[in-house]
């Protein structure tokens, strides 16, 4: 873990090193400013001679110009070394769940992706932060503060070796009693996150449900349990100061006491004493310093493992040595495949699938809920391998294709249709960014999306809502089956994707796929059979499994599942489409 996030300072090395650097030789003019204070005092005051006063006064302000000086420096570096450093986790986590296959992304939820990349990195920056000024400084602090204390007197140093074992002991017992407190605390982040991304994201459903106090209720909830284990927590933390305080004290009352005595018997100066008082607080602050160093590393080192299980996730789905770059056609094989989400499951959601689909035929996919029409359809461009058997494009099996090559030419319209936020424009060139605006319109006029999007405002450059959530179920489904033409690819799969658009609407795309892109693959998944029953066969899935394969009037003879969704839904059960969502 420590090697795994080491690794991400990467050009921030230097400031790394350089604010350790400061902090110490600040540390080193702090040190000295005591030891000069006592010869003011026993050189200068108590003797009389003023001109040592300004010397030593003259040297003194040039040490403190530099302790300034160092301080400065080390803030400086520290704070650049850390930002840097978050700013490296963020990229390289972002990069590596580019990377993800599905597989992969099953494994962390979005809330906890979110939370890994915001309140965990930043908690890691904040303890990488101090770990550069606080752990060279205090350390290094405690030692040259006991070390002069016990050149100057070694008895009277006693009081600060006592005064530490008390403030060690008394810290180790805060923090063995905060530190579970905290881990626990960082796991209510992704339950907070989780609620307020599920709300947001599905605020139109709750206001349809009027369920607006439920949801605040249920947020409610989770604020006040994070707000629960932080108040323990830092209500434990809380007796730092009362402890810090009480060796404070005592340490000064002791000195005062046996100090008194010694410069009265004239085995200690004034000035010692003097300097003696200002270690005190050099010393104990140093423990205080340390104890807060250990806390914050705690706290991050829950965040830190969860940082770095991101980053050495490695993708289950990658290039081969030497990959395929060119795909010959789109043509489909599925041989003896088999499919499973987790690779140690015993059982499997596809079985058996065997199935050649010629280049340029059309495929249309039905099944029950639950029948894994999606699955087989995700194994052909590789978001999902297979489990056993294999699947090949074009005559050559998907794990020997360059990825990128693969998914160019197969063209995914998902059933989550998904729009970002920018105009009609920018979306539609997620399939080609080199697009013109005429390949634009034409492939939107395939889709049977470029009339509704003329009677818009400002038409092809209207601007799309995160989400795409100011436009229509069916005008979204539209735009991302345009998307998807844009791409020129050799394989086209539609996951129910005009499931929102009326039948009409539906027939119009059907035929335009027909007539303009005839050598393209089709695969079309639908829960009506309208919208599929004019491909060239048809594949009934059923519990993961190829139940028939014909052409439509095949399968109402013969498959008793295939006729009977067709009847129930010519009787007007199965297909309630009106004028469409327009």
């Amino acid at each position: 873990m420590i090697k795994t996030l080491l690794s991400q300072i990467k050009q921030y090395r230097k400031s790394s090193l350089l604010a350790p650097l400061f902090s110490a030789l600040e540390v080193v003019m702090e040190m000295m400013i005591p030891l000069i204070m006592a010869r003011i005092i026993d050189k200068g005051i108590e003797s009389g001679n003023i001109g040592n006063v300004y010397i030593y006064g003259v040297i003194m302000l040039i040490i403190a110009m530099f302790s300034l000086l160092f301080g400065a420096l080390a803030g400086k570096y520290a704070a650049e070394a850390s930002t840097g450093f978050a700013c490296n986790l963020r990229e390289s986590m972002y990069e590596n769940i580019q990377t993800f296959s599905f597989s992969n992304i099953d494994r962390f939820s979005t809330s906890g992706l979110v939370t890994r990349m915001t309140t965990d990195v930043t908690n890691v920056q904040n303890s990488y932060q101090m770990v550069l000024r606080m752990c060279v400084r205090a350390p290094f602090m405690l030692v040259c503060a006991l070390v002069v204390c016990f050149f100057i007197n070694v008895k009277l140093s006693l009081v600060y070796v006592g005064a530490m074992c008390f403030l060690g002991l008394a810290l180790g017992l805060i923090i063995k009693k905060a530190m579970p407190l905290f881990d626990e605390v960082f796991k209510k982040y992704d339950d907070l996150n989780e609620s307020v991304q599920e709300n947001v994201s599905a605020i139109r459903v709750v206001k349809a449900y009027v369920r607006e106090d439920y949801e605040k209720e249920r947020f409610s909830k989770s604020v006040n349990n994070l707000y629960t284990l932080f108040v323990k927590a830092s209500s434990i933390l809380a007796y730092n100061g009362p402890v810090m305080m009480t060796a404070v004290y005592g340490c000064i009352i002791a000195i005062s006491w046996f100090g008194a005595k010694m410069v009265v018997q004239n085995t200690l100066t004034t000035g010692e004493l003097t300097s003696m008082f200002s270690y005190i607080m050099s010393i104990l602050m140093s423990l205080m310093m340390l104890s807060m160093i250990f806390v914050m590393l705690t706290m991050s080192a829950a965040s830190a493992r969860r940082i770095s299980e991101v980053l050495n996730e490695v993708p289950d789905i990658k290039n081969g040595e030497n990959p395929v770059m060119n795909v010959a056609d789109g043509s489909i094989d599925f041989e003896d495949a088999a499919f499973a989400y987790k690779k140690d499951s015993c059982e499997n959601v596809l079985e058996n699938i065997n199935i050649h689909i010629n280049s340029g035929e059309t495929i249309g996919i039905i099944g029950g809920t639950g029948s894994s029409k999606s699955s087989l359809v995700n194994l052909i461009s590789r978001l999902y391998d297979v489990s056993k058997g294999s699947v090949k494009v074009g005559g050559i099996n998907v794990k020997d294709y360059d990825i990128e090559v693969l998914r160019n030419q197969v063209s995914v319209v998902l059933q989550k249709n998904v729009l970002f936020s920018g105009s009609i424009l920018e979306n539609l060139r997620w399939g080609n960014e080199n697009a013109s605006e005429e390949e634009c319109i034409n492939a939107c006029r395939l889709a049977c999306a470029h009339e509704f999007i003329e009677k818009l405002p400002d038409k092809y450059n209207t601007h799309i809502e995160q989400g795409g959530t100011n436009v229509s179920g069916g005008q979204r489904q539209r735009l991302c089956i345009a998307r998807a033409l844009l791409k020129n690819p050799k394989i086209l799969i539609l996951d129910d994707s005009t499931s929102a658009v009326d039948t009409a609407t539906d027939a119009r795309i059907r035929h335009s796929f027909a007539v303009e892109i005839p050598n393209v693959t089709k695969l079309i998944i639908a829960q009506r059979i309208s919208s599929i029953q004019d491909a060239d066969r048809i594949i009934v899935l059923d519990d993961g499994r190829i139940n028939a394969i014909g052409t439509h009037e095949e399968l109402i003879e013969n498959n008793y599942i295939y006729r009977e969704v067709y009847e129930s839904q010519i009787n007007g059960s199965g297909d309630f489409d009106g004028k469409g969502d327009d």
